[in-house]
């Protein structure tokens, strides 16, 4: 469809733009997703839905904004902006939220929804930090870490299945459970399924020692980065270290692939500081560092 088609070729896209992503979960949000059009052209999507008059950079999706082409110059988005603005005021929206991609998913710079929304008056209602390693750059995982990822004296099985309800059952929810009283964002069924229509982007690692699964890692990749979705270890994983074994052995793996970033996800949490500091330390002793994903809110006249 002419949507995927275009996601396929923007500078500023990945695989969660596309709609069978996207519609997963189409029974919990009224889908409100943009084309935009130049002389019969598409030059623009918008993955969005609304919730009464106000209109999100889909609430389903870890981030989102204007996704737009390699070969369109700043003045040309910020037309596309203003059109995109028009039509929302003619559809009775005056509430906009965005929760910007973070800029080491771009291909080529896309900074001009920024940059209009600054311009125009919208609130930075948040900033949240993502962790993240850039492979180009120089990298310190901490030594710890390492000694014990050299030095390992247990006999790991690591193995790349696309089977998730080892991992699902028996590590990720009764974890999810016990710490944060939460589930998975994504059911096994709905990762069974998308796994199956995007089996070159999620993919699933397990641990084992003696047969016994300690922890997985569900990754989601696209052509530069790779981002660990979920990440759980059980009690026995913990006492062997388990899933830091597993991320550092990603982490070299998908280095030497030749991924431009691996991305350990966000480290928000509901507490005074907005933050989970264990998981920021562990990030970071996993050698990420923090870069920031930017949530506005703009509010005007429908």
């Amino acid at each position: 469809m002419a949507w995927d088609s275009f996601v396929s070729k923007a500078k500023n896209s990945t695989f969660l733009f596309y709609r069978d992503f996207m519609e997963y979960h189409k029974d919990r949000f009224e889908d409100f997703s943009l084309m935009v059009f130049k002389k019969g052209t598409l030059v623009a999507v918008f993955p969005a839905n609304k919730v009464d008059n106000s209109l999100f950079s889909h609430q389903g999706l870890t981030f989102g904004g204007v996704i737009v082409p390699f070969d369109i110059t700043s003045q040309e988005t910020f037309q596309i902006l203003d059109s995109v603005l028009e039509y929302l005021k003619e559809s009775k929206i005056n509430a906009l939220t965005v929760k910007l991609i973070p800029e080491f998913y771009f291909k080529q710079p896309a900074n001009e929804l920024k940059e209009y929304l600054l311009t125009h008056d919208a609130k930075l209602e948040n900033k949240l930090m993502v962790l993240a390693i850039d492979y180009s750059k120089p990298w310190t995982i901490h030594k710890t870490k390492l000694k014990h990822f050299r030095n390992n004296k247990h006999a790991f099985q690591i193995e790349e299945t696309r089977q998730f309800e080892t991992f699902w059952n028996q590590v990720l929810i009764p974890r999810l459970k016990t710490k944060y009283n939460v589930n998975p964002v994504h059911t096994l069924d709905e990762i069974n399924k998308l796994a199956t229509q995007f089996s070159n982007q999620i993919k699933q690692f397990n641990i084992f020692l003696e047969g016994e699964i300690l922890a997985g890692i569900t990754i989601f990749e696209n052509e530069i980065v790779v981002k660990s979705q979920y990440g759980a270890t059980t009690k026995k994983g913990e006492k062997t270290r388990a899933l830091d074994y597993l991320f550092l052995h990603l982490i070299f793996k998908y280095k030497n692939e030749g991924k431009h970033f691996f991305s350990m996800g966000a480290v928000t949490e509901n507490n005074e500081l907005g933050y989970n500091p264990g998981l920021l330390r562990q990030k970071e002793e996993l050698g990420c560092v923090v870069y920031d994903q930017d949530i506005f809110n703009w509010t005007f006249n429908g």
